[in-house]
């Protein structure tokens, strides 16, 4: 955990790591286990409209002209309680340009028998009801050289089809698609920068993206409440620099709402003054 951002810089298991992290004196980069809130992915033109009043978010992804992944990224975090096994972190979101809602913000992580739970909070402690949407962007790796070598598994019937801009064009069934991986299958040189939907939760209420290394025997999971997170982000890291492009891991990112959904109200989260957002989400090595 890091106090820019509170973010997930690194997961070790039994000795491997379980995350593309960075090292500590290191500036996070390509958003490395980074909290989106109170929004993830991209907000056209960062512009959108609540409650009858226009906004304008400053523009931080400018060669898209989109507003990316939130306002804390790089906000100070700091530490609210700790034990053996967790540690919880918190930060204020106060207005700003484009955002006019007090929120307190926190997140805690606990290591399990079962691996790495990560439960993000959100309560609107203003006078008035405020926007929300929670991401994630941990990037997982089961020890591979580049991720071609991974088996990649993704329980999800439709994704958006995205524009030269990654903002959605609309939903796409998976079904006779490259973007079909509710059988697992070994990527390739296929590129995913890619919103998923309609996933299904195994019984416990839960979905679930498997990585594994067909070779290496590593295998990962990335689990969350089905319920709260009805969409993900696949990335393989083709936009990044050369020197880490598909060789630092796979974002696998949950989402409670859609990219754009300020814009378009799909999924955005309410919440009432009092009100707070709560939801697990984990990662299980294997």
């Amino acid at each position: 955990m890091v106090e820019v951002g509170g973010g997930l810089r690194s997961y070790a298991f039994r000795g491997f790591d379980v995350l593309a992290g960075y090292p500590r004196d290191s500036r996070c980069t390509a958003g490395r286990g980074q909290l989106l809130m109170p929004w993830p992915n991209r907000i056209r033109d960062g512009r959108y409209t609540f409650a009858g009043q226009g906004h304008q978010l400053a523009i931080t992804e400018p060669d898209r002209g989109n507003a990316i992944h939130g306002l804390v990224r790089w906000a100070i975090w700091s530490v609210l309680g700790q034990t053996e096994d967790t540690v919880t972190l918190g930060c204020r979101l106060r207005p700003q340009q484009g955002w006019e809602w007090s929120l307190d913000l926190s997140v805690t992580y606990a290591l399990t028998t079962a691996g790495l739970t990560v439960t993000p909070r959100a309560s609107n402690v203003g006078t008035v009801a405020a926007p929300f949407g929670f991401g994630a962007h941990p990037y997982l790796s089961v020890g591979e050289h580049r991720v071609d070598e991974v088996e990649v598994g993704i329980p999800a019937a439709a994704f958006f089809e995205v524009d030269d801009r990654l903002l959605p064009l609309g939903l796409a069934g998976v079904d006779g698609t490259d973007q079909d991986f509710r059988q697992p299958r070994v990527l390739g040189k296929q590129a995913l920068d890619t919103a998923f939907t309609n996933v299904v939760a195994d019984p416990d209420g839960c979905w679930r993206v498997s990585l594994a290394h067909p070779r290496g025997g590593r295998r990962v999971t990335l689990w969350a409440d089905a319920k709260a997170y009805q969409w993900l982000q696949v990335f393989t890291g083709d936009s990044l620099p050369v020197t880490s492009r598909r060789t630092s891991g796979i974002a696998v990112e949950p989402m409670t709402c859609p990219p754009n959904a300020f814009h378009t109200g799909d999924d955005l989260l309410v919440l009432e003054p009092g009100q707070e957002f709560a939801a697990p989400w984990g990662i299980t090595p294997g």
